[in-house]
């Protein structure tokens, strides 16, 4: 139950928001910067935990819906309050986060444990008053937004309007007013008239980070399609569609799975997009179709291993992918609790671990590498010895700082940058 599922950092990076199986949400706050220490940044502390969704039974299709949480998104804060969305497969929740330092006492029909008082017995007005206490923080569901998704939702996305944000799941996306719960309006419906001419499914959606009308949303053929919700109500034509041929000299009997994009993102600037398959990450200029003006290999070493990869089910693991916050660098999970950063300028790119015993406060990450065959060194791991149970599928980097969240299991590791 306590295996994460979901980690994102708030418009400030000042909070980071985890969800697991078990339904739960655990917000960190960052520390403030103590005065006997100023070089010390802020670590990240509980400030937090609230039980999001529960475990439900679906009676008219006798199916159990998880409590997991698939994704959380943050809403940029306009006053003391945080708000949050937060789904599981079927239901999305809209989370108010508030703190609370005082508490009223001297109520005239109310005792101070909460029970009516006789009010024969009443006999002089009080005055209410409002005593300091010690800090509570609260979460309450504002909005439930339920009973719109036939199939599991897969991604949820606030518009840049901050009026509206969309669902998608395998066939349909949906657009929602966050003050409307009860009914929402379909964008795009992939769904066939007969169940078996399906030949591919919705894998995730983002609306651009300023254009309200824009959006991508990405298939399990590869393939994004770019749509504007100014040509029409229902967006089942796009304005674009990426692709990249395949080449015909890598065709094989997993070509298909591992061409299904599991994560889409928008870059900060609005001006490309990053998908992540199973075996790369590639970056998109919204102005070239044919294909990605970047493709990182995340692990290419797994092309030799995935009948393997087949056969315990690893060849369907959905990893994500992240911009830094200038766009220069990208990050992504592999197996073996590793994970990858691409620097796009330089085009350097290393290879780190998320583990127990490099996660030591102020300890350094070392590079690792992995070998192929042959002789191995002492400082790498062979091909053979990677543990496919240890996978970084879900990670976050701050808005504005070198600071990354990487969920490895069970675990959540916080890294920052070295302070000199």
């Amino acid at each position: 139950a306590d295996i994460i599922s979901t980690v994102e950092f708030n418009h400030t990076g000042e909070l980071l928001a985890t969800g697991d199986k078990g339904g739960r949400v655990v917000i960190f706050q960052r520390e403030q910067e103590s005065k006997n220490q100023p070089h010390r940044r802020g670590e990240y502390n509980v400030y937090s935990t609230f039980q999001s969704h529960e475990p439900e039974f679906d009676y008219l299709k006798s199916l159990e819906i998880e409590e997991k949480i698939n994704k959380i998104r943050w809403l940029p804060q306009q006053n003391a309050a945080y708000f949050l969305l937060s789904t599981n497969d079927k239901t999305v929740k809209l989370w108010k986060v508030s703190e609370r330092d005082k508490r009223p006492e001297g109520y005239n029909l109310k005792d101070e444990d909460g029970r009516l008082r006789d009010p024969s017995m009443i006999t002089v007005l009080r005055v209410p008053v409002l005593r300091p206490m010690d800090l509570m923080v609260e979460a309450t569901p504002r909005r439930v937004f339920a009973n719109a998704h036939t199939y599991h939702i897969n991604s949820i996305s606030v518009n840049s309007d901050y009026e509206t944000y969309m669902s998608a799941d395998d066939l349909r996306i949906n657009l929602w007013n966050f003050e409307i719960t009860n009914q929402s309006f379909n964008i795009v419906d992939i769904k066939p008239a007969n169940m078996e001419e399906l030949t591919e499914v919705i894998t995730a959606a983002e609306f651009h980070p300023h254009h309200c009308n824009t959006f991508v949303y990405s298939s399990s053929k590869g393939t994004i399609r770019l749509c504007d919700m100014r040509a029409s109500a229902l967006c089942d034509r796009h304005a674009k569609f990426f692709e990249e041929p395949e080449d015909p000299s890598n065709r094989s009997f997993f070509s298909e799975i591992i061409s299904s994009i599991s994560d889409v993102k928008f870059s900060h600037s609005g001006r490309y997009i990053m998908t992540r398959d199973y075996l790369t990450v590639k970056v998109w200029d919204l102005n070239m179709e044919n294909r990605p003006i970047e493709t990182y290999q995340v692990h290419d070493y797994l092309r030799s291993k995935l009948c393997s990869l087949y056969e315990n089910d690893c060849i369907f693991d959905k990893f994500e992918c992240v911009w830094n916050g200038s766009d220069s660098v990208i990050m992504t999970g592999s197996y073996n609790n590793f994970f990858r950063m691409f620097d796009r300028h330089t085009k350097r790119d290393v290879t780190l671990e998320a583990s127990r015993e490099s996660s030591k406060p102020r300890a350094v990450l070392k590079p690792r590498k992995v070998c192929v065959g042959g002789k191995r060194r002492k400082d790498e791991i062979s091909v053979d010895s990677l543990d496919f149970s240890k996978k970084i599928l879900h990670t976050a980097w701050h808005p504005s700082e070198n600071i990354i969240a990487v969920a490895a299991t069970n675990n959540l590791y916080i890294f920052q940058d070295k302070v000199n």
